[in-house]
């Protein structure tokens, strides 16, 4: 007999396959990384090699294939060999670094991925849109049908819940984002608040991006290189002012954020001094997120300084990641529920066809054994025949139709095994065979 696996694969012929952080190195992973026209040249290749359905999509963490193919001698490797030879990079990606599910798994992983528990960062907020833009590649490319709308559409679901009912996407678990955030906890409105971002590379960028999105009142950007300070501060809406006398114009700054490479400190005790002496405000705080680090740490005792180093931040960051760890197990509850769900919607798809066809299938036995013989029985006989061997056949089938029907509440796999076993038994949905039993 197949094992459940098999049978799940019969009637839920969806597959997943692809490459992660969990299975690979960048290097390997950055080898099957496709483009938006990649995507759609590959989704064109495989409506053409005949696949029903398809979802592709890409990210540094991850390339992921969903198919959902109709046909039950449908392999995994041609699946891989479609994915591999698409990028060219048969020879350079060995299969064994792809991962692949089945069925029930297939739409389980989906589900963890756009919850964001499946990505290197816990709680991963970008995944859900990325998983949504290769989702809307398919159904604009005709990739897409009646089951990955279904499947997709529960995903989007599952990625909705886990950000509105759970914590896991709450909290700072990068040093820009942390850098904000701390700034958050010290001024309550950022909106009425000024800061500057000293640097242009891609921390600061990220800070001052992120400083904007939480509505700081003013942004002001200094760089070595003022060429790279402008495109920045045109990006975020900020003003930049000149780096070699940037300590005069700080006397109404409230936030100070550095990130720069350098060997020698941005600001040093004395100019953390001269800026305090200078300043209306009271309090001024600083954030030195570069690596060595920019600003003197004896600045910290400076009285109305807050100085804050990436150690700091480092900690921050771990205190949110360990929270966003204690959600994992109602994300994985939310996960587990809407795949049961699943799996009672796709195992509805079959238990009514099956009950329909199991009861053609005793019916058209019936009639004909009733067809040889009727001409042995009398004009009211032959009434009374009708009568009793359909009764006699709905007694028969009546526990079976039950249990197939209560079945639905229960687990798919058993479900769906039942179905396959019962289609099995009685050929329901192939053509009829001589059976060998005769008079």
């Amino acid at each position: 007999m197949t094992d459940v696996r098999e049978a799940l694969f019969e009637f839920m012929n969806l597959v997943c396959i692809g490459i992660s952080h969990h299975t690979a190195p960048l290097e390997m992973r950055e080898r099957l990384w496709f483009s938006e026209q990649e995507i759609k040249d590959a989704l064109s290749r495989f409506r053409r090699e005949g696949i029903g359905e398809a979802v592709l999509f890409s990210t540094c963490n991850r390339t992921e294939l969903y198919v959902y193919d109709s046909r039950p001698d449908l392999r995994v490797k041609t699946l891989q060999d479609l994915l591999l030879s698409q990028k060219g990079t048969t020879a350079r990606v060995s299969p064994d670094l792809l991962f692949t599910y089945f069925a029930s798994g297939a739409a389980d992983h989906l589900f963890r991925v756009a919850s964001g528990i499946d990505s290197m960062i816990v709680g991963d907020v970008q995944i859900l849109s990325q998983i949504k833009e290769g989702f809307q590649l398919s159904q604009e490319n005709n990739a897409s049908g009646f089951f990955m709308n279904k499947l997709f559409q529960a995903a989007f679901h599952v990625g909705k819940r886990a950000r509105t009912e759970t914590a896991i996407s709450e909290g700072a678990v990068s040093v820009s984002y942390a850098a904000v955030e701390l700034a958050e906890r010290i001024f309550e409105n950022l909106g009425k608040k000024s800061a500057l971002v000293i640097g242009a590379g891609e921390t600061a960028q990220l800070t001052a991006k992120h400083l904007k999105s939480h509505g700081i009142g003013r942004l002001l950007i200094t760089n070595r290189t003022s060429e790279r300070a402008e495109i920045l501060a045109r990006e975020v809406g900020g003003s930049t002012i000149p780096f070699d006398d940037f300590c005069n114009h700080l006397t109404d700054v409230d936030i100070i954020i550095t990130s720069v490479l350098s060997d020698t400190f941005v600001l040093s005790v004395d100019d953390i001094r001269g800026i305090v002496k200078r300043r209306k405000a009271s309090t001024l705080f600083v954030i030195d997120i570069g690596v060595p680090r920019n600003i003197d740490p004896a600045s910290k005792e400076i009285e109305g300084i807050f100085l804050y180093d990436i150690d700091a931040l480092q900690g921050m960051i771990d205190e949110n990641l360990q929270k966003r760890q204690s959600e994992i197990p109602k994300i994985e509850a939310i996960v587990g529920h809407q795949v049961s769900e699943l799996s009672q919607w796709y195992t509805s798809l079959h238990v009514t066809p099956t009950i329909a066809a199991l009861r053609e299938h005793f019916e058209t036995v019936r009639g004909e054994e009733v067809a040889k013989n009727i001409n042995r029985f009398t004009p009211h006989e032959r009434e009374l025949v009708e009568i009793l061997t359909k009764r006699i056949l709905n007694k028969i089938l009546h526990r079976p139709t039950i249990n197939l029907k209560n079945g639905q509440s229960g687990a798919s796999s058993e479900s769906l095994l039942k179905i396959s076993v019962l289609r099995d038994l009685f050929g329901l949905g192939s053509d009829r065979r001589d059976e060998g039993i005769d008079d």
